[in-house]
This record gives C-alpha cells, sequence and structure tokens, in this order.
C-alpha cells in the first residue's frame, strides 16, 4: 500500500522531526538519501523506521512506501532521492576521549558543525565535544556531515561537562595570536578547541589551554571559515604527531 496523505501518523512524526523539539520529544533524528541510510545500518545505527517511494521499495523491504509528494512534503533536499530513515539518537552524555579530540565552541551553523564532523571522522577525531553549538542532529548538519555523523561521538555538553570530561588532556585552543601550528610539537594526545564563527574561543576554554595555535595567513585575508580551520588544524596535529610519536 502506498501513503498518499500527508495526515498519516508515521509521515506526520517523519515531518517533525526536522525540528529539534521533535527530535528531543522522540530521541530520534532524520538521515536522507540511499547511501547515507545505508552507511547508517551498516555502521549500526539504530534505525527505527525507513520512509521511500515506491522505486526504493524492493531495495528496503520493510519500509513505508509513499507517495512522491508525500515524500517531498518530509525531505529537506532540494532534489529527493526518495529514501529517509528515523534514526534513535546515540547517547551524547560528555566521557573522556580515547584519542585525539575535538571541541566545537558556540559555532552556530550547521552546516560547519556537519562539515567539521565529517572531517573529524576522515582525521580520526574520533570524540566532539559540542558546548553551546547548532545541534549536529539536525538535517542539514547531518547531510554535511556526509555520514561522518555515524562513526564519531558527538556529545552536547556545557562548558564545564566537557573540561570535566578532559581531566588529564592538554587543550590547544585556535587562535589568531597563536604559535604557527605548523611549527607547533603537539603532545602525544589533546583536544583541539574550535571557536565561535565571529567571537573565537570564549575565555573559559582560554585560560584551560595548554596551548594556543593559529593558521598563518597573508595580511589581506582578516580570517577563514571555521570548518575550513578546523580541517587544516586537525591534519597539521596529524602530521607532526606521526613524525614525532
Amino acid at each position: 500500500m502506498i501513503i498518499t496523505s500527508r495526515a498519516n501518523p508515521a509521515v506526520r512524526k517523519f515531518i517533525s522531526l526536522a525540528d529539534k523539539k521533535y527530535r528531543k520529544l522522540y530521541g530520534e533524528y532524520l538521515v536522507e538519501g540511499v547511501k547515507p541510510v545505508s552507511e547508517c545500518i551498516a555502521a549500526g545505527g539504530e534505525v527505527t523506521r525507513v520512509v521511500c517511494t515506491e522505486r526504493h521499495s524492493a531495495q528496503f523491504k520493510d519500509a513505508l512506501v509513499v507517495s512522491e509528494s508525500v515524500f517531498a512534503a518530509i525531505s529537506s533536499e532540494r532534489s529527493p532521492q526518495g529514501v529517509i530513515a528515523s534514526v534513535k539518537l546515540p547517547d551524547d552524555s560528555p566521557r573522556s576521549p580515547l584519542g585525539n579530540c575535538l571541541l566545537l565552541d558556540r559555532l552556530q551553523d550547521p552546516g560547519n558543525v556537519g562539515t567539521i564532523i565529517r572531517t573529524a571522522n576522515a582525521a580520526g577525531f574520533e570524540d566532539v565535544y559540542l558546548v553551546d553549538c547548532a545541534d549536529a542532529f539536525s538535517p542539514k548538519a547531518v547531510r554535511a556531515s556526509m555520514s561522518g555523523i555515524f562513526f564519531v561521538r558527538a556529545m552536547r555538553c556545557t562548558a564545564h561537562e566537557a573540561l570535566e570530561a578532559l581531566k588529564g588532556v592538554p587543550i590547544v585552543s585556535a587562535d589568531m595570536n597563536g604559535e604557527n601550528i605548523f611549527d607547533f610539537a603537539p603532545p602525544e594526545k589533546l583536544c583541539l578547541v574550535i571557536g565561535n564563527e565571529g567571537g573565537g574561543v570564549c575565555q573559559e576554554f582560554a585560560r584551560a589551554s595548554s596551548y594556543t595555535v593559529s593558521i598563518p595567513m597573508r595580511t589581506s585575508c582578516e580570517s577563514l571559515n571555521a570548518a575550513v580551520s578546523a580541517a587544516i588544524a586537525m591534519y597539521a596535529i596529524n602530521n607532526r604527531q606521526r613524525k614525532e610519536h
């Protein structure tokens, strides 16, 4: 049977999950697209339901099949692929990091948050602390993470909770007045802090930092996008750690 009404309870729930309030209420988030849904399943994500259009019903046999118009009401994509899943939110309580980790301080752009999570996964920074940030499980952030959200521990927390979890871990803040990151000799394990797009790293994390690093730039460039800065810094740290440890 193909669902043709937006009033269907399952359809209404999927539509509501675009809103943070309902993600929190149901404890679920959305993953959209054939490849992301397949990768989420392969990564062990707890998929609660798949909704798809008729053309994908053979691939996702237990899915709720809906009409193209109903799927368009659920989707946040400009060109929907016809597959979307609801997934249980993972436990995001802050824990001590396993290795190098990342702390995002008040980043408000979900696209930046998702892109940084994508790079953190690629660079092996498996623990990401999110302090007063845009929701990493919003559709825009999940899409920008390109499945990275399935492979890192994204932990929403306060500054105090983050510092408690990071006890004993050297903190490295990215700041324009810091040491050139390409000359920086990093410790074997660390937490890299990336600050707010406009205001940088807050005083609480600046005071807790053992090191401050910067990315050298031409004088004609005032700053770099947070996601770009995070990517350069993570790979610069990885490169030096491989040489020194």
